[in-house]
């Protein structure tokens, strides 16, 4: 799961720390849509923005090898210092410009990532390395979290919407790709068999320190971070302070569950 912007050892472990696989229900779109398509052989699939190796993993089982790329050579050295399935490697290298021959790749995946590639250029490096009936499958999370614990859900996901909100002043402009949905990844995916999904429901168990940690690695909070040090990290200082008061704990390994929509973007290269 790449970041575009802050290319740092730090926020390579930060990743690979606090950000989750692809979930559940996602999974599920995704290897439908394969197994409607009869996609086979599955010979390659390619994870492009890989980050630290999250998303890449999960297609190991189905694939026989699998190859993960990131421009960030930081994200891409902590993705092989935990790897652990032979057939899965990794390779720095620019979205726009992937090292596979024409029409070798079966599956070309980029999870909440495509939104920081040149989308264009992009799509035309997956209809160069897609083979005949290949897929591609591009998805991302809304920046719309739920949060649920107990009897506050409703006041906690209040106060992450209000942290959201100031966070998203140090947006950069690509996020808005996110917030439309991928309508634009959609509508520039230059096959004639593909399809949106919206609203993909799933709910990730993590404690308060692990959203506080997730909400450090976004892009927008290192922005923030960049800008003005002491502010950004009293934000996130408050928030945990807020979270925790809500729930009536005094501990930040607390338990609860956050809820997430994901889109995805899929499509098939004709013959």
């Amino acid at each position: 799961m790449a970041m575009r912007s802050c290319d740092t050892q730090y926020n390579a472990v930060s990743y690979q720390k606090y950000r989750f696989s692809p979930p559940e229900n996602l999974q599920k779109v995704i290897f439908s849509y394969l197994e409607e398509k009869k996609l086979a052989p599955m010979r390659l699939a390619v994870d492009v923005g890989c980050g630290s190796g999250q998303s890449t993993c999960i297609l190991a089982a189905r694939f026989e090898e699998v190859v993960g790329t990131d421009i960030s050579e930081a994200q891409i050295q902590a993705a092989k210092e935990t790897a652990s399935f032979p057939n899965v490697s990794y390779r720095v290298c620019p979205a726009e410009e992937l090292p596979f021959e024409d029409g070798s790749v079966d599956l070309v995946t980029a999870f909440t990532a495509a939104h920081w590639f040149d989308i264009p250029r992009f799509m035309k490096e997956v209809d160069r390395v897609l083979r005949p009936h290949g897929s591609v499958a591009l998805s991302t999370y809304s920046p719309n979290f739920s949060m649920h614990y107990k009897d506050c859900s409703e006041r906690l996901t209040e106060i992450l919407t209000e942290t959201q909100g100031v966070l998203l002043k140090y947006a950069n402009e690509k996020v808005n790709r996110v917030i439309g949905d991928y309508k634009e990844v959609f509508d520039l995916l230059p096959f004639q068999d593909k399809r949106r999904v919206t609203q993909i429901i799933d709910k990730i168990p993590m404690s308060v320190a692990e959203v506080i940690g997730f909400l450090h690695s976004m892009s927008m909070y290192q922005t923030f971070l960049r800008s003005d040090p002491e502010a950004a990290k009293s934000l996130l200082q408050k928030t945990e302070e807020r979270f925790l008061e809500t729930m009536g704990v005094g501990s930040n390994e607390t338990q609860l569950e956050i809820g997430i929509k994901n889109v995805c973007v899929l499509g098939c290269k004709g013959p």
